[in-house]
């Protein structure tokens, strides 16, 4: 008698409390593979971790509602012009999607309705302007909303006499408002010449990554520039480059610590050590 006939023999009365059930699956979203070492990572514990990887110390990117989060005193963001959205000046359309429909599906992923937030928060108790990136919007590229709300930050700072701290997270210029995303570039420039100009404090945060116009702006062009470490810096991308000229680049060719010491950043600092290195910074260089 086979082994299918035997179970089929027995009284149900035995099979009680063993019957086969669906196996469960595991939730998704519950591990994270770490882009550095590889390792399979519980998600929570690189939250509690401010998204840093608790075994090579990779920093994942993050949005700027998480930027705020860990950068700030609690509560203490004051975020202004929120609702300002960018306009279509060249009725742009790839591959069959209009820019319109990508800033809207951009928003589903952001932490606002562009690729920037702007508000008075205070570090450790020092009040200051803040200015974050956010990548999740259509790469955290800059357009003329982004110039404009730097440009206001800018303004304010100079008004309540304030740090500014801008934080980077960025593809560049964005390709959908063509030569109007490029104004930007001057635009803001010619705002930090004037905040220069009152002797405002001014400390660029560059995170991964910080690449194309805004690299080529008001990302290079602060009193200190902190990166965080590994972080892509540059103007235009390792692999465009390559397809450019051809050139093998050298290893680690414009990560953090590449650009630390060929003297194009200040300093690197672990996203840990950020809150009390900027306050640091604003206690030093604003001595009365």
């Amino acid at each position: 008698m086979s082994l299918t006939e035997k179970m089929a023999k027995k009284p149900q009365s035995q099979w009680d409390g063993f019957s086969l059930k669906p196996r469960k699956e595991m939730p998704a979203g519950l591990w994270i593979k770490c882009p550095g070492c590889s390792k399979m990572l519980f998600k929570k514990a690189v939250t509690e971790n401010l998204d840093v990887c608790p075994e090579c110390n990779y920093h994942f990117r993050i949005g700027a509602k998480e930027r705020i989060a860990y950068l700030v005193d609690e509560g203490s963001f004051e975020e202004f012009l929120r609702e300002m959205v960018s306009a279509d000046p060249l009725n742009f359309t790839f591959r069959g999607t209009t820019y319109k429909e990508r800033a809207k599906a951009s928003e589903k992923m952001a932490a606002g309705k562009e690729a920037m937030l702007v508000g008075k928060a205070f570090v450790k108790g020092r009040p200051i302007m803040l200015a974050a990136m956010d990548f999740n919007y259509l790469g955290g590229s800059m357009g003329a909303v982004v110039g404009e709300k730097l440009c206001a930050a800018i303004d304010k700072a100079i008004e309540q006499k304030l740090p500014l701290v801008v934080v980077s997270s960025t593809g560049g210029a964005r390709m959908h408002e063509g030569v109007v995303s490029l104004a930007q570039m001057a635009k803001t420039s010619a705002a930090l010449a004037k905040f220069d100009d009152n002797n405002g404090l001014f400390i660029s945060l560059l995170t991964d990554p910080t690449t194309g116009g805004v690299t080529a702006s008001y990302a290079m062009l602060g009193d200190i520039i902190i990166a965080e470490p590994g972080a892509l810096i540059g103007f235009a991308g390792p692999r465009t480059i390559y397809e450019t000229i051809k050139v093998e680049l050298p290893k680690g060719f414009q990560r953090a610590e590449f650009l630390l010491e060929h003297g194009f950043v200040d300093m690197i600092v672990h996203r840990k050590e950020l809150r009390s290195e900027i306050a640091r910074l604003i206690d030093y260089c604003c001595k009365k």
